[in-house]
């Protein structure tokens, strides 16, 4: 179904000065081109005094919507290299406003470049960058005793863990990657000497953080 990308979550920031401009980023979780137009519109707001306001930004499973804008700096020195630290990095639903207050001395178009591309960079350090996949959720049900197994099986093969529930058995809800169904399948099967089969419960697309999968909407 595919291979992983990534997305923002929340608002970041990230700053650089070159030749006395300063280069403000901000980097937000956007859904639409609503939110991402509403956004921008919040920026030109909060740094009215500033020489440019230039973005980017990239929305949809497979970049449906990518949009970006010099805000008068020549044409190609702002914007495109904004959306190329966004692509660069397999980013998605976000977007990246760089705040420019001129500081006098003119970088040329090189320059411009690499100091936009700089701070969306710098931006984009400081955002929550979560890893999104589509696969499945998979139910590996087991008794007690395979309880302390199970759970490092889960974390050897780096399985995001949903949920558990304790109740006559224990049950772990795990995301998988659909490629790696069969795989898992059978090293669960023969773990549990064929006592714990997982079942397939249904696809997803996961937001996957710190060991831990939740469902990701775009």
């Amino acid at each position: 179904m595919g291979s992983a990308y990534y997305v923002s979550l929340g608002t970041a920031e990230g700053e650089i000065t070159e030749k006395k401009s300063r280069f403000i980023a901000t980097v937000r979780e956007v859904h639409s081109e609503e939110e991402a137009n509403n956004f921008i519109n919040e920026l030109r707001k909060k740094y009215w005094d500033a020489r440019h306001n230039c973005y980017a930004y990239v929305i949809g499973r497979n970049n449906e919507i990518a949009r970006f804008s010099d805000d008068k700096e020549p044409q190609g020195t702002a914007g495109r290299p904004i959306l190329d630290v966004l692509t660069g990095r397999n980013v998605r639903n976000t977007c990246i406003v760089v705040t420019r207050y001129f500081g006098g001395i003119l970088l040329g178009t090189g320059g411009l470049v690499r100091a936009y591309s700089s701070a969306a960079s710098a931006g984009m350090d400081n955002a929550d960058i979560c890893e999104v996949y589509p696969g499945s959720v998979m139910d590996i049900s087991c008794d007690y005793s395979l309880v302390t197994k199970m759970q490092r099986f889960i974390a050897d093969r780096s399985l995001p863990l949903i949920d558990t529930v304790y109740a006559e058995n224990v049950l772990f809800k795990v995301a998988v990657r659909d490629e790696e169904i069969d795989a898992v399948t059978a090293a669960v099967t023969e773990l549990s000497n064929g006592s714990s089969v997982p079942v397939k419960a249904g696809e997803m697309v996961f937001a996957v953080r710190d060991g831990k999968a939740k469902e990701y909407e775009f």
